[in-house]
């Protein structure tokens, strides 16, 4: 006879951001699920660092401009230094942010606005907690507006790496499509594009589906305004 299961551990989050409200607000949303738990807080980024190697979260909420150490440096301190690293979602205003592509390329895995539902912030903490990215059509075209304005970095070879399967589900992942639409697209099975989507986050070095999409515009497989 099997005991009782053990339910899972909650996610761990740590909230930055140098408005008190919002550190206020976020951490009062988020302890009112079972499943979510704030186990700090830090209104810049050089505080931000300190706490999640002290805390170990597994999301950080990360607010952009702030005094000190902005949030681009520190994403690309927590994701860098820290093993296992933290997911990071980044927050931002209703205009993207100018610099929220620079933070996605440090490693974020996506971004929320400030103002977002709380289902939404619920859900996205689960979704990257779980090693997916924030990137639906909406956040796609919005990354694309801002790699216009900025000099690519990716090195085009590896893409040679790619077969053409992989180079047809990276332009779908491009253009924000998710797995089942991606299934559908190519006439394949979901389990077949999970296993197309892990191949190309190895092949290109890529962490998540975010910084794949990155490497495929850095990279000029798709083009920005391209259909």
């Amino acid at each position: 006879m099997t005991g009782p299961r053990t339910a899972p551990a909650p996610i761990r989050v740590l909230i930055v951001d140098d408005d008190e409200i919002v550190r206020a607000g976020f951490s009062a949303l988020l302890e009112t699920r079972d499943d979510l738990v704030v186990v700090g807080t830090a209104r810049d980024g050089r505080d931000a660092v300190h706490v999640a190697r002290v805390r170990r979260p597994d999301v950080v909420l990360m607010d952009v401009r702030m005094p000190v150490v902005d949030g681009i440096a520190a994403t690309r301190l927590i994701t860098g230094t820290l093993s296992p690293a933290p997911r990071v979602i980044v927050l931002t205003t209703f205009d993207l942010d100018e610099y929220v592509y620079d933070a996605l390329s440090a490693g974020a895995s996506g971004f929320l606005l400030k103002d977002v539902p709380a289902t939404t912030l619920f859900d996205a903490v689960r979704v990257v907690a779980h090693g997916d990215a924030l990137l639906t059509p909406d956040v796609t075209r919005r990354l694309i507006d801002e790699f216009a304005r900025v000099r690519p970095r990716f090195r085009p070879d590896r893409l040679a790496q790619l077969t053409t399967r992989e180079v047809d589900v990276l332009r779908l992942l491009a253009a924000g499509r998710s797995n089942p639409e991606i299934a559908a697209l190519l006439h394949i099975s979901n389990e077949t594009v999970k296993t197309h989507v892990s191949s190309v986050l190895t092949k290109l070095e890529a962490r998540d589906r975010t910084q794949a999409v990155i490497a495929a515009y850095e990279a000029g497989l798709v083009r920005p305004g391209a259909p």
